[in-house]
């Protein structure tokens, strides 16, 4: 049995893999608590780096930002071309297969910003409807309300989504300690601290 064959489809595969960061904007991210936006930015620019450094293409949407500002600085080198949308899921705005078989073999999506329970379900709910395996980064999505938060990621679980956390990715994408860029990582998870 060969090593690849032992590996779960349940897990993340680079080859197979796009990041989403939904909406991390100027004028939404300060309704959020200090501590979870901190958080949220934090585990958003991890993941865009960690992606950058394995190949990961990474798409970043942006809601009304005539209304609601620009992506958070910090996020905006990560993906120089962010739609605009003001539907609430972000699937119609990316332009994507809206089946996960069509012409692409990027059919797993790793989903990460704000709203949780607004455009990150409707966004998640969209891509399950089209058949891609959704991975919902717990740790880098927010909402304003504890309540908000909570509902929507057992709604998504319950509709099929998978929970991970934006370390667990990384390492998903990496595979192994023999990665060529295993020696970064570590050190980006090392950057990170607690």
């Amino acid at each position: 049995m060969s090593t690849e064959s032992l590996r779960s489809p349940e897990l993340l595969h680079r080859a197979a893999s796009r990041l989403l960061i939904v909406d991390v904007q100027d004028k939404l991210v300060p309704t959020l608590t200090e501590e979870t936006r901190s958080r949220l930015i934090r585990s958003c620019h991890f993941l865009a780096e960690g992606a950058q450094l394995l190949g990961i293409p990474t798409s970043i949407t942006e809601q009304y930002p005539q209304g609601l500002g620009a992506t958070v600085a910090t996020l905006q080198p990560f993906c120089a071309d962010r739609p605009a949308k003001k539907r609430f899921s972000a699937v119609e705005a990316l332009g994507w297969p809206l089946a996960a078989d069509a012409d692409d073999d990027r059919f797993q999506i790793v989903v990460a910003g704000m709203e949780t329970h607004v455009c990150i379900l409707q966004t998640v709910l969209n891509l399950l409807s089209c058949g891609y395996q959704v991975y919902v980064v717990v740790d880098a999505v927010a909402s304003r309300r504890e309540i908000d938060q909570r509902t929507a990621i057992e709604r998504m679980a319950y509709s099929g989504a998978t929970l991970v956390t934006a370390e667990g990715v990384l390492f998903e994408w990496a595979e192994t300690a023999e990665a060529a860029e295993f020696k970064q990582l570590s050190g980006l998870v090392k950057g990170r601290g607690i």
